[in-house]
């Protein structure tokens, strides 16, 4: 029982991640019904594709990273297309959790001692927090997976002890008439912001590896971790949106704290790391491992370009992580979900199993529509 809970507390750490930070801004943008219309909807959608990954997965004896299965089953040159496909989502999220999580670390230590940059004339700068943040979560993920499972659970733990002094210190504060307005202007803003806030598929391999082939329990994991997110999500929005309303900042706490008083911030950027860093963990073993264990790239080399990759983009710049977090969820997380459909496909028919139940067929097309959506937002927003 004990590994069911460490490989749920994994799963539901990585889903858990950055993107709660964006959710009460773009919910203040486009209204509290279209964000929980979109939560029911991809929901739905994501579990349905996490759970067919999750055949090929237990299906398949050699245990790979996605692009090593769909080497597997639709051939290397297929392969090599994942590779920049998931390689670019991961590197995209691990860019997010690392400018937010660097963010937090500032505003919760800054008032103590100071705000610290790195730097030279005519380069880039980097905060000495998102310094710190990177130092202690790339020691991890070169340390492994046993290392992550054990202090994902207590993170965890602390994480919704947190999150539960959150909403309890904040109820009296809730207007309600904040989660009435709507703006259709800007009812597709949420789509890739929802989907990135959902993505735990680059995990499910590991989730096989902490539990072996016990398929009912690797189900039971997806759709508890999955349910356990999107329950804390709206939660989360309800409370922050309830309380800042037109208020509501860009990473959350800053606004619900302006809002409240400044008693809660601290508690708020606390629970901030908390949720960066859990998910930066195991998404940066999981790229590691796609270098190392699909592609034969050195372990420490693999680790390297996991973990440098992500910084080297923030030297240069890449720094407005819902920009990051809306193309990262709808564009790379997306050709995933397309890419995952085909790779089912192909595993059934190698399988000589059954035929694939043609509703299967209908997720690409959401999937392309959010991408569409998401794009004309960005050009014409």
């Amino acid at each position: 029982m004990l590994k069911f809970f460490k490989a749920l507390a994994v799963f539901t750490g990585t889903i858990i991640g950055v993107g709660i930070f964006c959710l009460p801004y773009v919910a203040s943008k486009s209204g509290f019904l279209p964000v929980v219309f979109y939560f029911i909807f991809l929901s739905g959608i994501v579990i349905a594709l996490y759970l067919i990954l999750g055949q090929v997965i237990l299906g398949t004896e050699k245990l790979y990273r996605l692009p090593g299965y769909v080497g597997e089953y639709l051939g290397e040159r297929w392969k090599k297309v994942d590779l920049f496909i998931f390689g670019s989502g991961l590197v995209g999220a691990l860019l997010a959790y690392l400018i937010v999580g660097g963010e937090f670390l500032e505003s919760l230590f800054g008032p103590c001692f100071g705000s610290l940059v790195l730097g030279w004339p005519g380069g880039p700068n980097i905060s000495i927090y998102t310094l710190l943040f990177f130092c202690l979560g790339a020691f991890l993920i070169f340390r492994g997976i046993k290392a992550i499972s054990q202090i994902e659970l207590l993170l965890l733990l602390v994480f919704f002890v947190i999150l539960v002094i959150f909403f309890v210190r904040a109820l009296p504060f809730v207007d309600v008439g904040h989660l009435k307005t709507m703006d259709w202007k800007f009812f597709t803003l949420p789509y890739g912001i929802i989907l990135f806030s959902l993505g735990g598929l680059a995990i499910l391999p590991e989730i096989k590896e902490m539990l072996g082939n016990e398929r009912e329990k690797i189900k039971k994991v997806i759709i508890s971790g999955i349910s356990i997110s999107v329950i804390v999500y709206l939660l989360f929005i309800l409370t922050i949106l309830g309380v800042s309303g037109p208020q509501t900042s860009k990473e959350a706490i800053s606004g619900f704290a302006y809002a409240i008083g400044d008693n809660i911030i601290a508690l708020g950027f606390i629970f901030g790391i908390l949720t960066c860093f859990t998910s930066f963990l195991t998404l940066g073993l999981t790229l590691k491992k796609v270098f190392w264990y699909d592609f034969n790239i050195p372990k420490h080399l693999s680790w390297f370009i996991a973990c440098f990759l992500p910084l080297f983009l923030f030297l240069f710049g890449l720094r407005e992580f819902i920009h990051v977090i809306g193309l990262t969820g709808a564009i790379a997380l997306g050709a995933d979900g397309i890419l995952i459909v085909f790779l089912y496909r192909a595993f059934l028919r190698k399988k000589g199993l059954n035929k694939m139940n043609p509703l299967i067929y209908c997720l690409p097309v959401f999937f392309i529509l959010g991408m569409i959506f998401e794009i004309a937002y960005f050009v014409i927003r």
